[in-house]
């Protein structure tokens, strides 16, 4: 029967639920296409690395979703209920375990470590296992030491494989020997031995010093050819022999300095003067550079193949090396060259001994205890599990820990405070550079830090998301400090930053921030080129006084147009304040406020809509993807979310604040001259065309300021309660035309 699952929305997509053991293990059975991750590293997550290690059965340092699932599977197997792995904990019931041999290895444990009367496992019980095999000789790993045996010949050699392979570590600690080990051994004791048999007297004319003979042979071979060679040529040519011996130049650029005789001065020079048919000296006239391999070849090989002589022909060089043919061409073909160390006698007499059977019974005796040893670890494997495989699931089927705001989920390392902000979603990584290439993709802004504890020195590299308030004041070198999940304090530092929008409040308010940056910037160029100009005519006017020509400093006096500039400028910005205060005082009151918000949404929405479309398609997907992850969903960082993410400064509730600071800048009077002009302005345009109305909200009480139709009706009223001449008539028409501004009124 198909398992029914059960799935919560967080994050904008659909994430299973793991709510039973049930559930656990039925994951082979869910569609990965549901998973939220397939692959995650081992390192750089907050995740027991020794658990890590066992989920990872090939060991390439990545956990995979198939390998999840086994680690589940095999950990149900062996319990009674596997909702245990959901209940978690560090410890196992005993009563909880059904494999019977896994039962019997936790209890032998805790019967080791004298609590046989406990009644559950924990972990530090199960890794105290090793505690188990301390005075073991034979402990089920296949490796024996010098204890596993009495025989005396036998541990000798075991010392012996050591010596010539190196040890293994058995399970209690102690260096010993594996299979492997031996097997490498005996057959490189064998070949050295079959190898040296062929060397008989035949091959070896001087004995045991035979190989000493050769050696020195060889170091020396190519000089005395050289010699021998020289010779040779001086016997064909007398011209050649000064030539041939190095010319006192090259002799004089050596001898005017200090000399050591090394072999980079003379080295190079013949090994004896050279003289046409000359034998080779042996005990002096030798070229110093080579005195001690002349000696050794006298010593180690001469003598003991040819007798002592003084000197050494053509012809004898020819037979020392015949004599020694043999022997060069047996000892080239050496086998077993490992245990030659041991010498051919004692490789022989283990070999005749037959220690190779005595040790193989040994490690076979070993490696019968296997399955029991085998039993015993998998103790530790399962109260790991029982401990970390729920939680991983949390962080790698679903991201319940990132999106339900309890615990931190395994790839957030700590929390970074710096610039009045908590930066609660951080992630180690590896190289900034590398990692930026695939994370610029998350749309999110992102600041690489590196962190160093103080005292040790250990460092951190690690990427931090920004999602609540502005990046004004963020910027490559600020410090902070970070905390890790321990509660370490670093001391961090920005070293890169992928910026994108962090808040909608940051977008509102981007515009205004740019003007006045600009202005700034403006404002800055301007000072700047002025300063260098007034320094410029300064210079200038020193120059021309000190040569006598105070006349040409008068040059540089100051330019009208800058005048004229001026007051365009100021002209320009009083039209377009006079513009901006008569169209609002045209207006209600009521509206003006209504206004200056459509003005500033008018300026703010179209960075507000850039910034709402970056900000929900921030996604965490590839800043994980590039430590490692393979993130299977489309794991969004909405605003909502985003929020939650960064912590900004807030006072305490219920605290209190003095707003009366004697180091706050006083404020200057020019700001409110023009707010007060600005308004002034405003209430006179609205007056002015607005008579009517502010009559009409006062019902009538201030008639001071009758409106255009009151003044218009009052004027025929007057003109109709007598007739007048037609003059008259004409005077009060004109008369009412200029008391309603009407265009005959302006035209008479």
């Amino acid at each position: 029967m198909a398992h029914t699952w059960k799935f919560f929305r967080a994050g904008g997509f659909d994430q299973v639920k793991l709510e039973t053991g049930a559930d656990l293990m039925s994951l082979d059975q869910l569609d990965q296409k549901l998973w939220v991750a397939l692959a995650c590293p081992t390192t750089g997550i907050e995740f027991c690395s020794k658990t890590a290690a066992l989920i990872d059965t090939d060991g390439d340092k990545r956990i995979r979703a198939n390998e999840l699932i086994a680690a589940i599977k095999w950990a149900g197997s062996v319990l009674k209920n596997p909702d245990v792995l959901v209940k978690g904990g560090d410890s196992v019931a005993l009563a909880d375990i059904a494999d019977a041999a896994l039962l019997a290895s936790a209890k032998q444990i805790l019967t080791n470590l004298g609590k046989q009367d406990a009644a559950a496992i924990s972990l530090g019980d199960a890794s105290d296992a090793n505690k188990i095999f301390a005075n073991t000789t034979f402990n089920g790993d296949g490796v024996i030491i010098a204890e596993s045996t009495s025989d005396a010949a036998v541990k000798a050699v075991l010392a012996d494989i050591v010596a010539c392979f190196g040890a293994v570590n058995d399970r209690s600690g102690k260096p010993g020997i594996d299979q492997a080990k031996a097997d490498a051994f005996f057959a490189e004791a064998a070949a050295f031995d079959a190898w040296s048999v062929k060397g008989d007297a035949s091959v070896l004319p001087a004995g045991e010093n035979t190989a000493a003979a050769s050696a020195a042979v060889k170091a020396i071979k190519a000089k005395v050819d050289d010699f021998f060679g020289r010779c040779r040529l001086a016997a064909f040519d007398p011209r050649t022999v000064a030539a041939l011996n190095r010319t006192e130049a090259e002799y004089a650029a050596i001898t005017g300095k200090d000399l050591s005789i090394h072999v980079g001065e003379i080295a190079g020079f013949p090994l004896a003067q050279i003289a046409a048919g000359k034998a080779l000296p042996l005990k002096s006239g030798v070229n110093p550079a080579h005195a001690a391999a002349i000696v050794d070849l006298l010593n180690n090989a001469v003598k003991p193949l040819l007798g002592d002589k003084n000197e050494l022909t053509e012809a004898d060089w020819a037979t020392l090396q015949v004599k020694l043919a043999a022997f060069d061409a047996w000892s080239s073909g050496k086998a077993g060259a490992v245990v030659e160390k041991l010498g051919i006698a004692r490789v022989r007499e283990i070999l005749a001994a037959k220690a190779s059977e005595k040790i193989n019974a040994l490690i076979a005796q070993d490696k019968a205890l296997e399955p029991e040893s085998t039993s015993i670890a998998n103790v530790e494997k399962l109260v790991r599990f029982v401990r970390d495989l729920h939680l991983l699931c949390q962080n790698f089927v679903n991201f319940k820990d990132l999106y339900d705001g309890g615990e931190p989920s395994i790839f957030q390392c700590g929390t970074l405070y710096l610039d009045q902000r908590s930066c609660n979603l951080c992630i180690t990584v590896e190289d900034a550079g590398k990692h930026g290439v695939m994370a610029g993709l998350a749309g999110a802004y992102l600041a690489y830090c590196d962190c160093v504890r103080k005292g040790t020195g250990e460092k951190i590299s690690l990427v931090a998301i920004f999602s609540q308030g502005d990046d004004d004041n963020l910027m490559v070198g600020r410090n902070g400090v970070f905390y890790d999940r321990k509660g370490r304090d670093y001391d961090a530092t920005i070293t890169k930053i992928l910026a994108n929008p962090i808040s909608l409040r940051q977008a509102f308010w981007s515009p205004y921030k740019k003007l006045v940056r600009m202005i700034e910037e403006q404002v800055n160029k301007r000072a700047a080129a002025a300063d260098a100009e007034a320094n410029a005519n300064l210079s200038n006017a020193a120059a021309a006084t000190a040569a006598g020509k105070p006349g040409e400093a008068k040059k540089s006096a100051f330019d009208p147009s800058v005048i004229a500039l001026l007051s365009v400028a100021l002209g320009s910005l009083a039209a377009a304040a006079a513009g901006v205060a008569a169209m609002l005082g045209k207006m209600p009151f009521w509206e003006i406020p209504l206004a200056i918000i459509g003005i500033m949404l008018a300026i703010s929405t179209p960075s507000l809509i850039l910034a709402y479309m970056k900000l929900r398609k921030r996604n965490l997907g590839p800043i994980l993807d590039a430590n490692g992850w393979a993130v299977n969903a489309k794991a969004k960082i909405n605003v909502p979310f985003g929020t939650s993410l960064t912590g900004i400064a807030k006072l305490p509730s219920g605290s209190t604040v003095e707003m009366s600071d004697k180091y706050a800048p006083k404020s200057s009077a020019l700001p409110k001259v023009a707010i007060f002009v600005l308004v002034l302005a405003c209430v006179w345009s609205f007056l002015n065309d607005n008579q009517g109305r502010l009559n009409t909200w006062t019902n009538g009480q201030y008639g001071s300021l009758p409106s255009k139709e009151v003044l218009e009706q009052r004027a025929a009223a007057e003109a109709s309660k007598k007739p007048k001449p037609a003059a008259a008539a004409a005077d009060t028409a004109t008369a009412a035309a200029v008391v309603t501004n009407t265009p005959a009124a302006a035209a008479k």
